[in-house]
């Protein structure tokens, strides 16, 4: 089993990537678009990459803890990661997905008036996850390191 913290790494440290792109790359060159496409591609980008994350985020999860049985002598940090990623998928399910759904449905005729202050939020949340998912994923690379 010595392969498994390896996959943990490598699939949360891919995911914490792609989140830190839509954070710092992808969502600035969306908000520099014209109102119109901007609603546009925020509503692609959501239903695009909600048909993965749970997927990505619950499979983190469950390798963090798989990494914690398998690893004993760097248990309190795997599992300490893997609390982590769950605390991030209690964040996206209970506060990101909601305005998500919402927004992946919009379109520049049905968008609400106050879509912006949503997207913002939305943006808002997702720095705090990110940081969630960071510190995971700091803690689960020094747990498959010992």
């Amino acid at each position: 089993m010595e392969w498994l913290p390896i996959v943990a790494v490598v699939v949360t440290g891919l995911m914490v990537g792609v989140e830190l792109s839509v954070a710092f790359v992808v969502n600035p060159i969306t908000d520099a678009l014209p109102d119109d496409a901007r609603i546009l591609a925020r509503a692609h980008g959501g239903r695009m990459l909600g048909r993965v994350m749970p997927f990505w985020y619950i499979g983190s999860t469950l390798l963090a803890a798989a990494t914690a049985l398998v690893e004993p002598d760097a248990a309190a940090l795997a599992w300490t990661a893997a609390g982590l990623l769950v605390v991030s998928v209690v964040l996206s399910v209970t506060l990101l997905v909601p305005i998500n759904d919402r927004a992946k449905q919009w379109t520049p005729d049905t968008a609400p008036d106050d879509h912006h202050e949503q997207a913002r939020r939305w943006d808002d949340l997702h720095l705090v996850r990110l940081a969630v998912i960071v510190a995971a994923f700091v803690l689960l690379a020094i747990a498959s390191a010992r």
